[in-house]
């Protein structure tokens, strides 16, 4: 079975009505084995969780104080109408994405990096330039000075390196990531944001393999699921050239948590657009996402913490 084409599993409850700790797949595996303090676990075991054939169910991983949110029934309000920024067909473009990474059972899924990537693959190369190394990616850098407004969002990634016998944390490792504005333009490419380079940055796993992101949450523009967008490198030297990615792939979030955040000011074309997507409609998440549902905690008040396991 192909990483592109990974099966839409659910947590399932038994004759008890309960759903049990062993039908929440790899991301909540990881979070579990965190929390009882193991740093390492057999490849072979995680895989056996898996039935072996890396199905998983739809859920973030764990950190120690999250509260999971559900993915929610995605709407089926209408299909995706094509385009997205910068013009039809704008929202799934493969540009910047093709790839031949080979993908195993568990991993996060290679996906397209889409027509706005910043790296170098389609234009604009922020990776190059000085202060792209940051936490807080809601101010532009360098000659611009605009600031992303929106809902405060924190991104937090943990990258666990799945090649061995056994599962590691990878410290060290770099994550590139990057998403639209409210409005669902991306910087350095579309709108009014075309002069700013907000919203997006590198930065370089602690020692428990943890990288963060102080951010704010996504518009939903034509044509897409609200996500996030993001490289996975070997560490922040390799992290200067695109070519050196080990993994691309996009962050997805839960549908009640969007429609929470869209009700707000600044978000109503977000309204609209959310209603003419689903998960199942979405042209990268339509063939599976459980491995990119982000675990969500928070409000709009105090702002969103997003937390993905990033298997590779």
């Amino acid at each position: 079975m192909t990483a592109d084409h990974r099966p839409h599993a659910h947590p399932h409850p038994h004759d008890d009505g309960e759903v049990h700790e062993h039908d929440l797949g790899l991301q909540h595996d990881l979070g579990t084995i965190e929390r009882r303090g193991f740093s390492r676990i057999g490849r072979r075991g995680v895989l056996g969780v898996l039935g072996g054939l890396g199905v998983v169910a739809v859920a973030g991983c764990a950190s120690d104080d999250a509260s999971t949110s559900s993915a929610g029934t995605p709407s089926t309000s209408g299909g995706p109408p094509a385009g997205g920024p910068g013009g039809p067909g704008g929202g799934g473009g493969a540009i910047g994405g093709d790839s031949s990474v080979t993908v195993a059972d568990g991993e996060i899924p290679e996906e397209t990096a889409g027509p706005f990537p910043g790296d170098g693959t389609n234009g604009p190369d922020v990776l190059g330039e000085s202060g792209v190394v940051r936490s807080d990616i809601t101010q532009s850098f360098g000659s611009a000075s605009g600031s992303a407004e929106g809902v405060p969002l924190t991104l937090r990634f943990r990258v666990y390196d799945l090649t061995g016998e056994d599962v590691e944390v990878l410290p060290g490792a770099a994550i590139y990531a990057w998403h639209c504005d409210r409005e669902g333009s991306y910087s350095m490419y579309d709108g009014d944001a075309a002069d700013e380079n907000y919203l997006r940055g590198v930065q370089a796993a602690d020692e428990d393999g943890w990288v963060q992101f102080t951010s704010v949450f996504p518009g939903c523009y034509s044509g897409r699921w609200p996500h996030v967008h993001f490289e996975v490198y070997e560490s922040l030297d390799a992290a200067t050239d695109a070519s050196n990615r080990l993994r691309t792939s996009q962050l997805a979030f839960p549908q009640d948590v969007c429609e929470t955040v869209y009700a707000t000011e600044g978000y109503e074309a977000s309204v609209t657009n959310l209603s003419r997507v689903s998960l199942d409609s979405d042209g990268i998440f339509s063939d599976g996402y459980s491995l990119q549902m982000a675990t969500m905690k928070g409000s709009v008040t105090d702002g969103y913490t997003a937390t993905l396991n990033v298997p590779i």
